[in-house]
């Protein structure tokens, strides 16, 4: 069995009894002479592959008989009598006619396997050793967590011919729990005779994966469907080929299934969905994105139809109105996380009646992307109907201004994290009044690309200030500058990891009013890309908060030289994480960073950094007792002769150049 299960997928077989190897595709055995077997795959589960020719050698006018003249019912009954999966294996090996003859068996009519495979299969979980542990032969194989075995083939490695290697080298010890197949080529990649092989011998498949299959369509789906009725987790993604035909046969027979994904698969519509939450008692997720041929009927019978369970529904790109927005407020009474996605069919009164429908009490996680019909009004809903919301992400939302995100953060006064990403309607008053507002939980703000924040003067108001906040993010906002940042700064004196990327406009002056007003003590804190930060404000930081600093990244800071190194070497007691490049430090910095006895340093980068050269390998190799990550890209400064003798002093440590 090893032999079969660690099958590498070349077509490698012994033909006729011949020693002699051949590296043929099945499409040219046709035109083969008599040194390998010929097999055509047949329209129905027959016993004769034929026609194919049989293998025989003639040695001075002798013939000299081969058990390939057999035929196919002889052979199969030979086979389904051989006493293990190993002997089935090793006969597998000889050539593609006996590897499909054998793929073609049900586990339940090989002699013997019926009465042994509960047994078989508590010995695959409880002692996974002798055959079953030879699947563990690389980075695409090997045992699940809970036992199953595991398979992932991708792009050239997906065919016909490794499937049914697979599927017979392990259904002796109960088949695949899980597979995976990612990106098969056009030719000679898996079709459903691949797939059907897999159904045969794999029964106990719990999980699979198809991701733009070139030729699989329903009847191999239908196969699985049949044979592998233990399935519980399909994953269907850029199917063209597969349609309601397949997806209702996997409804009928899989009735254990509990997630199901379905991607740009154009020919799944309504009649599948509505067979799925018809005959799926268990399905617990659900994700469908960029399917044309579902609509409201669909996604209305399967939420209605699967409501007392159904926790996680995900909907993206698809042609559904309010009509499916209101079902999911009324029925979605177990759903606890929900991402809605380029719905541009819904609008602000479907959205305003899911959230007063009061069915999604128990949504903590809701998404919501590219959707018009997210407004003030009908998100000011949203956030009194989800009365359990812990994470909000708010994306491309255009018609979201500052009223109606306060409006919902008063309302969502449970909420903990709150995302928010190019919403152009939004001001720093709107940024303001959710940090400000007392009631609220919040732990982590995140706001990206949001082009509408403006710096504003500051003013003598009284605003409270948000003693829960301890995350703070605020990427690729051109308009918030310094003043934003110091008056931001003074409302959340709790803070232990910020972000400030790509805030071209802060300076030094900004960010001291945060810095010094931070009485947590900041962990984490990103500056990559702010042009304008120099030493002066790096000093600032490490001395106030040298005790607790784990990462600092300052990416992109030209203005940062050789002095903040200086001063990180004497302050930070902490620092695991340092990236440094593209900033003006030399030699140097590099030295006196290496001289630190007290840093346990485990990632550094300094990429792009132009004056660090050779003479900085020997400080670098100062640094072996603890890095394990080194980053030298485009320091042209630095030969690759230098950069191979530190990679042997570095030996622990993953050198990118």
């Amino acid at each position: 069995m090893p032999a079969l299960v660690n099958y590498g997928g070349e077509d490698q077989f012994f033909g006729g009894g011949s020693l002699c190897t051949s590296s043929i595709d099945l499409d040219r055995l046709y035109s083969m002479g008599s040194s390998m077997d010929i097999y055509c795959p047949p329209h129905k589960r027959a016993r004769v592959c034929g026609p194919y020719a049989v293998s025989s050698y003639e040695y001075e006018g002798e013939h000299l008989s081969s058990i390939e003249e057999l035929p196919d019912e002889c052979l199969f009954e030979i086979f389904r009598r051989l006493p293990s999966g190993r002997e089935r294996s090793s006969c597998a090996c000889v050539s593609k006619h006996w590897l499909f003859l054998l793929s073609s068996m049900r586990r339940t009519e090989i002699s013997g396997e019926v009465d042994n495979s509960a047994k078989e299969d508590k010995e695959m979980k409880t002692s996974p050793s002798g055959d079953v542990e030879m699947v563990s032969c690389d980075a695409s194989g090997g045992l699940e967590g809970d036992g199953y075995l595991t398979r992932c083939l991708e792009g050239k490695k997906a065919t016909d011919v490794r499937l049914a290697a697979v599927a017979v080298g392990t259904n002796g010890r109960g088949g695949l729990g899980k597979l995976s197949i990612r990106g098969t080529r056009s030719t000679r990649g898996v079709t459903n005779i691949g797939i059907s092989a897999i159904a045969r011998g794999c029964p106990s498949l719990r999980t699979l994966s198809l991701w733009n299959p070139s030729s699989i369509g329903d009847d191999g789906l239908v196969e699985i469907a049949k044979e592998c009725c233990l399935l519980e987790k399909l994953d269907l993604s850029h199917c063209p080929f597969v349609s309601n035909k397949g997806l209702i046969a996997i409804a009928e027979n899989c009735r254990d299934l509990i997630s199901l994904n379905i991607e740009s698969c154009p020919k799944i519509g309504n009649e599948g969905l509505e067979a799925i939450g018809r005959c799926c008692p268990r399905l617990q997720s659900i994700s469908i994105k960029d399917c044309p041929l579902v609509g409201d009927h669909g996604v209305a019978s399967l939420v209605s139809s699967a409501s007392s369970v159904l926790s996680k529904i995900k909907l993206q790109g698809l042609n559904i109105t309010d009509f499916s927005l209101a079902v999911i407020g009324h029925f979605g009474l177990a759903v606890t996380s929900l991402v809605l996605g380029g719905l541009r069919n819904a609008s602000e009164k479907g959205f305003w009646v899911m959230g007063n429908a009061q069915g999604l009490k128990k949504v903590s996680t809701l998404t919501v992307a590219s959707c018009h019909g997210i407004t003030d009004v009908s998100l000011g809903a949203i956030g009194k109907g989800c009365t359990n919301l812990k994470q909000m992400c708010l994306r491309k939302c255009h018609f979201v201004s500052d009223s109606g995100l306060i409006t919902f953060a008063r309302a969502a006064s449970s909420l903990e994290n709150l995302q928010v990403e190019e919403l152009d309607r939004i001001s720093l008053g709107g940024v303001i009044g959710v940090i400000s507002n007392r009631e609220m939980k919040l732990k982590s703000l995140s706001i990206a690309k949001c082009m509408g924040i403006k710096d504003l003067l500051q003013g003598s108001l009284m605003l409270s200030s948000c003693t829960s906040l301890r995350s703070l993010s605020i990427q690729n906002c051109p308009g918030f500058g310094s003043a934003s940042l110091a008056m931001v700064g003074k409302l959340c004196p709790h803070l232990e990891h910020i972000d400030l990327t790509g805030l071209c406009g802060i300076t030094d002056a900004g960010l001291s009013p945060l810095l010094e007003n931070s009485e947590a003590g900041l962990v984490k804190v990103n500056l990559s890309n702010c042009l304008n930060i120099t030493d002066e404000a790096v000093s600032t930081l490490v001395r106030l908060h040298g005790g607790t600093l784990e990462l600092l990244n300052l990416d992109g800071c030209r203005k940062v030289t050789d002095a903040s190194l200086v001063a990180i070497t004497d302050n930070c007691l902490l620092l695991n994480d340092l990236d440094m490049s593209k900033c003006s430090i030399t030699d140097s910095g590099v030295s006196v960073l290496s001289s630190a006895g007290h840093l346990n340093l485990q990632v550094l980068s300094l990429a792009g950094c132009s004056m660090v050269s050779s003479k900085s390998v020997p400080f670098l190799k100062k640094l072996a007792g603890s890095l394990i990550g080194l980053n030298l890209q485009h320091c042209r400064s630095i030969s690759s002769s230098m950069v191979e003798l530190l990679a042997e002093s570095l030996w622990r440590c993953d050198i990118l150049s």
